[in-house]
């Protein structure tokens, strides 16, 4: 009988596995593999926590594998080698992957298939790069066109899902390490490993929608608030399913079925809530698109005059926005949250980052290797998609002019400054009037509220107006 090997990369998940539904198809028998990748493992980008998030949703993997019969084999070396040695011991004749689309990774494969039987098969995203398109040929660089030729393509249907396989045939015997003791996840990181933690956000986040059994006809659920809550950065109202998306804890094609649905089964702000969410979804697509069409932007700018800024680069002002002691609480706030928890709201992601590049004028790769560096989400093509497009750098029309202030977008975003006091204690008894701009506060403010400025928390490191003319006189000079 013939044997192949499954190769999971990033689809941590036995439902919807495109891969691991081919090397069933292909064969009887499959050895699940994971290959601990020194490339990947001592690059620059690693991250402790989204490290210690991979671990132990693998271990999560492999429990579910012996519960059907099968087990998880790891290895650590060079893919290739490591790969020849297992198809050695077993006897398979093929490998099978599900494609990845970062220039390491595709660099990775075409090494491996020069010599193996690889096979790769969709699965990281709802679409290959591929299969959107203008229609005279060539990727799209815009968003909204772009998402137009995605909705066009059709929309996946929860019934087209892949169903977890009963039963995985995998001798024993094939020799394995155990997975790394560290790093350890964190728990200060308010993230579980595992395809079944993520199945039960998708159902707490979208309910009936998701296909729970459990789950109560009528009763409104976040992804019909979506649209109202998603930039408040005081709330809970997003899905935080991204560091699954991530690793394929869970699948894109299910997560975009569920959101269809639920946009398809309401009306008015509620349907249009989840329509909102979907277009998350196909903004991560089209960031995948980019990297896939244009790798050089790992490295470079995506418009590439902007390669010729003259950034200031100055290491004290960064090392103050690492640390969260800029003087702006939002800043402060998020960044915070970022090395504590591994995650930052979306909203904070957007006005740090403006912050560092506009404020600061500090090169956006800087900011970008940081959150790899810190994200349990963090995600070669959506956090470089992220950065490019607040630096101005990326594939916006005409965008070197956005420049986020910080003080209105606290004053609007978190209004009643919550997430600013929940990271940055000192600022607690600060008043609501002042929590935004405590450099505003009086005196005898400062005394009674047990924050002076200077001493508790530091001052400005720069004045946002002056900063925002710099920003744009710089701009300008490229532009």
């Amino acid at each position: 009988m013939n044997t192949a090997v499954w190769w999971i990369r990033r689809d941590l998940r036995l439902i919807d596995n495109q891969a691991l539904a081919a090397a069933l198809s292909f064969c009887g028998v499959v050895y699940p593999v994971f290959i601990l990748d020194p490339g990947l493992l001592q690059s620059s980008y690693v991250g402790d926590k989204r490290l210690a998030f991979l671990f132990a949703g693998l271990r999560r993997l492999d429990a579910s594998l012996k519960e059907r019969g099968s087990y998880l084999t790891v290895r650590r070396g060079k893919p290739a080698e490591a790969l020849a040695q297992i198809l050695q011991e077993t006897g398979a004749t093929a490998i099978f992957a599900e494609e990845d689309y970062s220039p390491y990774a595709r660099q990775r494969d075409s090494q491996v298939a020069e010599t193996l039987p690889l096979r790769l098969t969709p699965g990281l995203t709802v679409y290959h790069p591929q299969a959107i398109e203008k229609a005279e040929g060539g990727p799209y660089t815009v968003f909204t066109p772009y998402s137009r030729a995605w909705k066009k393509a059709g929309i996946p249907d929860l019934r087209d899902l892949l169903p977890v396989p009963d039963q995985i045939e995998t001798p024993v015997g094939l020799s394995r390490i155990d997975l790394p003791a560290d790093p350890t996840l964190p728990q200060s990181v308010p993230f579980s490993a595992g395809e079944a933690e993520a199945r039960q956000r998708l159902e707490a986040f979208a309910g009936r929608w998701s296909g729970s059994p459990d789950s109560r006809p009528g009763e409104p659920y976040l992804i019909h608030r979506y649209g109202d809550q998603r930039n408040r950065m005081d709330l809970e109202g997003t899905s935080r399913l991204s560091p699954y998306l991530r690793f394929g804890m869970i699948s894109a094609r299910q997560v975009a079925a569920v959101a269809f649905e639920a946009a398809r089964t309401a009306s008015g702000r509620a349907a249009a809530s989840a329509d909102t969410f979907l277009n998350e979804i196909i903004w991560r697509e089209f960031y995948q698109s980019i990297l896939y069409h244009f790798p050089r932007v790992r490295r470079y700018s995506f418009r590439e005059k902007y390669d010729a800024l003259v950034w200031l680069n100055n290491r004290a002002d960064f090392q103050a926005w690492c640390d969260g002691q800029t003087g702006y609480p939002v800043i402060d706030a998020a960044m915070r949250q970022l090395v504590s928890s591994g995650w930052m709201h979306n909203r904070a992601r957007m006005i740090v980052a403006s912050f560092l590049v506009k404020d600061l004028l500090i090169d956006w790769r800087w900011g970008e290797r940081f959150f790899m560096q810190h994200l349990v989400d963090g995600d070669p093509a959506a956090n470089n998609g992220g950065w490019q497009w607040t630096a101005g750098t990326g594939t916006d029309a005409a965008p070197y002019f956005r420049v986020f202030n910080p003080i209105s977008q606290s004053e609007k975003f978190d209004p009643e400054g919550n997430y600013i006091r929940r990271w940055v204690p000192e600022l607690a008894k600060v008043p609501t009037a002042f929590i935004h701009q405590p450099w505003t506060m009086p005196d005898s403010v400062q005394k009674k509220s047990g924050c002076q400025l200077g001493q508790d928390y530091p001052h400005p490191i720069v004045d946002h107006q002056m900063a925002r003319q710099r920003a744009l006189d710089t701009f300008g000079e490229v532009k």
